[in-house]
């Protein structure tokens, strides 16, 4: 275990896979990194109004979110959203766990939708169908909204955080062998000027009624789509 700063004076210790780490686990698409950002506006109030009327537990929310990092491998949210968990109360023991993809502390009635952020962020937030269909069969519809909404937004923070470690870890001496700087700063340029085109595409999806995810079969078929405007 490594150190990285302190929370309200509690240690921030993150496993030596994530603390030393100088390559990528995962790295992500400008397209898959759009259209991640897109479901940013409703999921965002999604989570601000699962937090007015505690829907889902906070708990689990950073327990769901901590299994996306983990599966995406981003070092510099893994260390943000540990300073997060230590400061709702969850133990450095717990994060540790979860970061390093153990299952210690996953609780029976929490399974599923661990299972799930697993999924979704292994599917880089196109998840199958019957996988959300069996979140909402154990949790409830909203529940598992809210539940989608806090994965979505940790995908989009991963997305732009994985090449942000990268840079970081090139200043300091240590660039990722897997890299270059033009990955790097191209990632994080095009990420700030797309939020804002991205936020405003998907208030327009809200407001014409189209739902605020994406499937696995629906990305094929969308995919199909455009090579064939493009043959055409």
């Amino acid at each position: 275990m490594r150190t990285r700063g302190t929370a309200k004076g509690t240690t921030v210790f993150l496993p030596d896979v994530i603390a030393l780490r100088q390559e990528f686990k995962r790295t992500f698409t400008v397209a898959e990194m759009y259209r991640t950002f897109v479901f940013l506006p409703r999921a965002m109030r999604s989570m601000v109004d699962n937090r007015r009327n505690q829907i889902v537990d906070e708990h689990l929310v950073n327990r769901m979110q901590l299994a996306v990092t983990e599966v995406s491998g981003c070092a510099a949210c893994s260390y943000e959203h540990t300073r997060m968990a230590l400061r709702q109360g969850m133990s450095g023991e717990e994060i540790a766990s979860f970061l390093s993809g153990g299952d210690d502390f996953v609780v029976p009635e929490e399974a599923k939708a661990i299972a799930f952020a697993q999924h979704f962020a292994d599917t880089s937030g196109q998840p199958e169908k019957y996988a959300y269909d069996a979140l909402i069969d154990a949790y409830g519809k909203k529940p598992a909204r809210i539940m989608l909404s806090a994965v979505q937004i940790m995908l989009a923070g991963n997305m732009f955080g994985i090449p942000y470690s990268a840079f970081q870890s090139r200043r300091n001496g240590k660039p990722y062998p897997d890299s270059s700087l033009f990955y790097e700063l191209r990632l994080l340029t095009v990420g700030i000027v797309m939020l804002p085109i991205a936020t405003v595409h998907g208030v327009l999806r809200g407001l014409i009624g189209l739902p605020n995810e994406c499937f696995q079969q629906e990305a094929v078929i969308e995919s199909r789509a455009a090579d064939l405007d493009r043959d055409n």
